[in-house]
């Protein structure tokens, strides 16, 4: 019965496994492809793709991502560690129950919805502005729309939910008898928190970083919403470049490009966070 379970269980993910290493090749082999104007057949094997990746567009658009990524996590995790921490250990339940839904509630709309009402929320007149003018706070809308901030603001808010249920995963699994040791030793709530609770909550810490390090270097629907093309993200440029130029192995390279440097910050922010690691060990 066990082994009909497993068969079950790994057929679906070797043809899932597989389906996506097909896709990357011919991603891969689409990138050192020459374009051809006016067509949507492609010519021979060039290099000519990659050579002009240093080109500012393309370096703007790196370094952009990287920003948003790296500022998307921080705040992700400044936002949502009090939610989980309070999703734990708060004891009454109505009001547990109103925060996980608060949390959670952006995961059960699709990202457009939410990008959509980002819209009406950050247009200029939307919510905020509409309420700084109507308290006579601001005489002009703020820009809000395409801007960076607006950006961030969305990715963040769609980043919020997974950073909750991983941190709350891993303050749920904290022993609290190290609390009540560290209270019997003489520590007061601030250093029993930060020197107990939170070094052994650093898995979840981890966790939440480099998912919504990755999560969001691979946002599109927000950026390019949001941003309104003012905003410039790898996903974005892909995307027009794909499908406003039709150069295909352009965009196919640019891919490429941005998945090796999606590996090489995960890679860097592995080796970066290894002392922190060694934290959350029970």
């Amino acid at each position: 019965m066990r082994s009909q379970l497993r068969t079950w269980l790994v057929w679906p993910a070797v043809f899932i496994a597989v389906s996506i290493a097909v896709s990357l090749a011919a991603v891969f082999q689409f990138s050192f492809r020459a374009f051809v104007p006016g067509s949507l057949d492609v010519g021979g094997f060039t290099l000519a793709n990659f050579q002009g990746m240093g080109k500012s567009i393309y370096v703007d658009a790196f370094t952009n991502t990287l920003l948003l990524s790296v500022e998307t996590t921080i705040f992700s995790l400044l936002a949502g560690y009090p939610l989980a921490y309070a999703l734990v250990r708060v004891k009454n339940r109505a009001l547990k129950s109103f925060i996980l839904v608060v949390s959670i509630a952006p995961l059960f709309l699709g990202e457009i919805v939410r990008t959509y009402s980002w819209i009406a929320v950050l247009g200029s007149n939307g919510f905020i502005n509409s309420m700084l003018r109507s308290l006579g706070i601001i005489e002009w809308p703020l820009e809000l729309m395409f801007t960076h901030l607006g950006v961030l603001v969305a990715l963040v808010h769609v980043t919020i939910p997974v950073v909750v249920l991983m941190l709350a995963t891993a303050i749920s699994h904290i022993d609290r008898d190290y609390e009540k040791a560290a209270h019997s030793l003489g520590a007061g709530p601030v250093r029993t928190f930060l020197t107990v609770t939170l070094p052994l909550s650093m898995p979840g810490i981890l966790a939440s970083i480099t998912t919504s390090f990755a999560w969001t270097f691979s946002a599109f629907a927000t950026p390019q919403m949001i941003g309104g093309g003012r905003v410039p993200t790898v996903s974005t440029l892909v995307y027009q470049l794909g499908f406003s130029s039709m150069n295909f192995p352009l965009a196919a390279s640019l891919s490429i490009m941005g998945l090796v440097l999606t590996a090489a910050a995960l890679l860097a922010l592995g080796f970066l966070t290894r002392p922190l690691k060694a934290m959350g060990g029970h």
